[in-house]
């Protein structure tokens, strides 16, 4: 018998492996989160530079535009002062300078003191003093990366060639991107901790009935399918745990019956494996009797080989393909069983009602369950006696039926009449293999219906096939039942 893994080492694998693919996913849902977190805060803050840039560009052509010379009071006539009286004005921000170049020289800077004087580096202006043309860039200080902007200016009537340097320092809002995603990364860390615990918690609560299905299914043995599952709620665990139930009850039906037809058919196999044994050790030199115990010989394995049919027409019979369904027209499907019953005993065969419907059924097996309950009748009647078949149709149900007038049925008999390798007691004891009711019975639950029975003691037996009345498509029916009282094949 393979070992079954302890319940706790089962569930704890199970919650794990839930856990931990899903830590696996929100993980990287929170890597992405944070790439794309600093590739835009990064982005955004170059932005703001650009702008800067552009805005301090902007606010240096205005003043220009509209300032005058303090000490003329006319436009400015010198570059180097245009240059002066505008950083003078100007309150650069704490990340950001400002300074002028003259003739390529440094010549003024604004007040604020900046993180590194770009003003005295000299690679920094020699790269930056003989410009035409406004020009942007990015260079690398002391103080971290620095986006720069050069903007030359000429003066009308003045020859020397100025320019204004505006300069933002990015390594401190680098770091504030920086600080802002590990808060980021802090909190989500954090989050997902919490979320592991309280995942944790509710995975175990959401496997404790799966856990407990597959602790009950490792107890199910064979010998003991008993065991169930307590199904509390309406959820899809409760439903699952409901399905493995029946699915149980399926199993411990299928095990009864197999287990009470194998012994049924040991026994009833062993008597005449023994008749045709003892028979066969005694055979005498006698032609005579020889003749006799060979004759005795083939009549045991014929009867042999009618129980092993009705044992494999009964196997088949769990078969989905059992049936093969088509247009029966029930009313030839009666006549032609009557002819053929006929030939059984010397009984008065009638038909008692008849009635005019096409369905859709298996008429072979039909036919088979008819003439089981009529060679059932032949059995246990007497010659002259009655046997009538009839079909009717009762609301949506079809009703095929068997009577006879013989000895009838004790009412303890009755329960048990339909099991395999039953015969009935009381005069109704037969030299059949006792499969022949279980064969109707199996043929009208493939049908989805089942066989009714009415007898007495002495008053004879009425066999009813009821099954669902399922109308063949498009085919023309009457519904007219029409009584005969007394119709010879």
């Amino acid at each position: 018998m393979p070992a079954h893994t302890p319940p706790s080492a089962t569930g704890l694998s199970a919650r794990t492996r839930i856990i931990g693919w899903m830590m696996l996913l929100v993980t990287l849902a929170l890597a992405t989160e944070f790439v794309i977190a600093a590739r835009v805060l990064t982005e955004r803050a170059e932005a703001e530079f650009n702008r800067e840039l552009i805005h301090e560009g902007d606010k240096f052509r205005d003043f220009a535009e509209r300032a005058v010379d303090p000490v003329t009071g006319e436009s400015y006539r010198d570059v180097g002062a245009l240059l002066a009286d505008y950083l003078a004005e100007v309150v650069p921000n704490a990340d950001e300078t400002l300074f002028s170049l003259v003739n390529g020289q440094p010549a003024h800077r604004a007040r604020a003191e900046p993180p590194v004087r770009l003003d005295t580096d000299p690679t920094f202006v020699g790269r930056t003093a003989d410009l035409s043309r406004p020009e942007s860039g990015t260079v690398t200080s002391a103080a971290g990366p620095v986006r720069y902007a050069v903007f030359p200016v000429l003066v009308e009537g003045d020859p020397d060639r100025g320019a204004l340097v505006v300069a933002e320092f990015t390594a401190p809002a680098t770091e504030r991107v920086n600080s802002t995603v590990q808060v980021l990364v802090v909190v989500s860390l954090a989050a997902l901790a919490l979320a592991g615990l309280a995942s944790w918690v509710i995975a175990g609560r959401v496997l404790a009935p799966i856990r407990m299905l597959r602790q009950t299914a490792e107890t199910v043995r064979d010998s003991d399918l008993d065991q169930r599952i307590t199904v509390i709620g309406n959820d899809d665990v409760a439903a699952l745990a409901h399905t493995f139930n029946q699915m149980l009850d399926r199993l411990q039906i299928a095990f009864t019956g197999q287990r009470r037809f194998l012994d049924d058919a040991s026994h009833e196999l062993r008597t005449p494996i023994t008749v045709i044994r003892g028979h066969l050790e005694l055979i005498s030199e006698d032609p005579a009797e020889r003749s006799r115990t060979l004759a005795l010989v083939l009549d045991e394995l014929q009867r042999m080989n009618r129980l092993v049919d009705d044992l494999m027409l009964l196997a088949k019979a769990e078969r989905p393909d059992f049936l093969d369904l088509h247009q029966v027209d029930v009313t030839d499907l009666v006549m032609g069983v009557l002819t053929k019953a006929s030939a059984l005993g010397d009984r008065q065969w009638s038909v008692s009602r008849v009635t005019e419907h096409m369905v859709l059924a298996d008429g072979q097996r039909l036919t088979q369950a008819l003439m089981q309950l009529a060679a059932n009748a032949v059995r246990h009647t007497r010659p002259g006696d009655r046997i009538s078949m009839g079909v009717r149709v009762a609301t949506d149900r079809l009703l095929l039926s068997v009577t006879d007038t013989g000895t009838g049925i004790a009412p303890e008999d009755v329960p048990r009449i339909f099991d395999r390798f039953t015969r009935g007691d009381h005069g109704r004891r037969g030299d059949g293999t006792g499969l022949g009711l279980a064969i109707v019975a199996s043929i009208a639950h493939a049908h989805d219906g089942q066989v009714l029975l009415d007898s007495a003691p002495g008053q004879g037996s009425t066999f009813t096939l009821d099954l669902p009345l399922v109308r063949a498509e498009n085919a023309p029916h009457n519904t007219a039942d029409t009584r005969l009282s007394e119709v010879h094949p």
